[in-house]
């Protein structure tokens, strides 16, 4: 009992000193925010959990619920978030006491003679190394932090997915819309080549008007290919995000005029950062790394480890568990390393380094998420305004490729004026698909820029 109470005073006064502990640095980037953003001064009016309905198709829908459970991505960060809280459990059992026990028998003979005796051992052991310094409180905290921060980057993982998704979705639908308005363009000049075939014929045009006209059909014709192997391969493209094969794949018919483009605004830059995933991961990370330069520095300092032991001891079994028969120790120990070659100092080094470069990676995200927003919403703005010129020039185009087309058949203008018409009316009709495209894909990256729908 008075080793005992000697152990026990030993350890509080140990703990009493704990606060002497090496504690990590605060987690700041030192950057001044912005007010607000340049390009909106609107309320907030942030994205919803599940953005892509706002776009009102079934099919993205669809698309976007088969991602949840099948792409390789999404699961992979799964994956990397189980093996983060399992190493955070591993460096947190530092903070216990370690505990074993153990059942011996064993058989001896001593001399030369037959003289053998039996012993029989049951113990049970614990020891446990005081954090005096913080050393084991320090890398518990930077593995959690990391589990935290694997958190954030499978929520960025899953973003990401999610807008490449939309953004192939969209694109196949663009493609799809430019291979029917090329095959409109073709159907057109082919009209027209059977006009100028007839006028040939007739007398009133010459072989020069019919291979200009049979030259545009063929040019006309030559995109369609192209076109076809875009749909094919940005299906496969899908495919590898959902995690399916190719031949399983299939995205049901759909237009572009039925698509909406659901409104959001941004709030305040500081509200920005705390919805924006990727920025939250780089803060968990230099948080960790924080961590570690406290541990590093920690490690420099001596170790106390208290150790003790009990049990029963008997050469017979019958008797081994009475008092007489009991066994137990007690034990500190204090470890102070004098030469290791520089390595904790380096190591110390090591740390701090890391952090620094850390740090600038905050800085750098924090940057970059509010770059993104002021770029998302400019896009978003100029596709707007550009998709409604193009709506206007297609608008006027076609108008005048029927009025020329009339006037040609009357034989009151002459080739080349309908191939300007017509070659007019081909361009407006695919820059309006592109320019479509450019708007969903605008909005998509507006969404991705602010976070999607995603919370802490």
């Amino acid at each position: 009992m008075p080793a005992l109470r000697l152990c026990g005073s030993s350890l509080l006064a140990l703990l009493a000193l704990a606060g002497c502990a090496t504690r990590p640095d605060a987690t700041t980037s030192g950057l001044a925010l912005p007010a607000q953003f340049q390009q909106s001064r609107q309320p907030a009016q942030w994205p919803d959990p599940y953005w892509w309905r706002g776009f009102n198709s079934n099919e993205l829908d669809r698309l976007m619920a088969a991602a949840t459970t099948g792409a390789f991505d999404i699961a992979s960060a799964a994956a990397r978030v189980r093996q983060a809280d399992a190493q955070a459990r591993i460096a947190g059992a530092a903070l216990l006491p370690a505990v074993s026990g153990g059942l011996d028998t064993g058989r001896r003979q001593t001399g030369g003679g037959n003289r053998r005796t039996t012993s029989y051992d049951a113990t049970l052991s614990a020891s446990y190394e005081v954090d005096f310094w913080g050393l084991n409180r320090n890398n518990a905290d930077a593995a959690a932090f990391a589990a935290r921060a694997s958190r954030f980057d499978a929520a960025t993982v899953m973003l990401t997915t999610q807008a490449s998704l939309a953004n192939t979705y969209f694109d196949i639908l663009s493609t799809r819309e430019q291979l029917r308005v090329q095959t409109e363009n073709l159907e057109a000049a082919r009209r027209i080549l059977t006009v100028i075939r007839a006028q040939v014929a007739a007398g009133t045009a010459t072989g020069l008007d019919l291979a200009q006209q049979e030259t545009l059909v063929a040019q006309q014709e030559a995109q369609i290919p192209s076109l076809r192997q875009s749909i094919s391969q940005s299906t496969n493209a899908l495919g590898v995000l959902l995690g399916m094969p190719p031949e399983q794949v299939a995205v049901a018919a759909g237009g572009l005029e039925q698509l909406m483009i659901p409104s959001t605004n941004p709030g305040l830059p500081s509200e920005l950062l705390a919805r924006r995933p990727d920025v939250l991961y780089a803060e968990a990370q230099l948080a960790a790394a924080n961590a570690d330069v406290a541990a590093a520095r920690a490690a420099l300092l001596p170790s106390v480890t208290l150790s003790a032991s009990g049990g029963f001891s008997s050469a017979v079994l019958g008797t081994l568990l009475r008092p007489e028969a009991q066994v137990w120790s007690l034990a500190a120990s204090l470890t102070q390393s004098i030469f290791d070659g520089g390595a904790r100092r380096g190591q110390v080094a090591l740390s701090e380094a890391q952090a620094e470069e850390l740090v600038i990676a905050y800085r750098r995200a924090i940057v970059t998420a509010l770059a993104d927003v002021e770029d998302a919403l400019v896009a978003l703005r100029e596709t707007t305004a550009q998709e409604a010129l193009r709506q206007e020039a297609a608008t006027l185009a076609g108008r005048a490729a029927g009025i020329a087309e009339a006037q040609l058949r009357a034989g009151t203008i002459n080739l080349i004026t309908l191939l300007n018409t017509q070659q007019s009316l081909f361009s407006a009709r695919v820059s309006l698909v592109e320019a479509r495209l450019a708007r969903l894909q605008a909005a998509v990256g507006l969404f991705r820029a602010l976070g999607g729908g995603w919370q802490q």
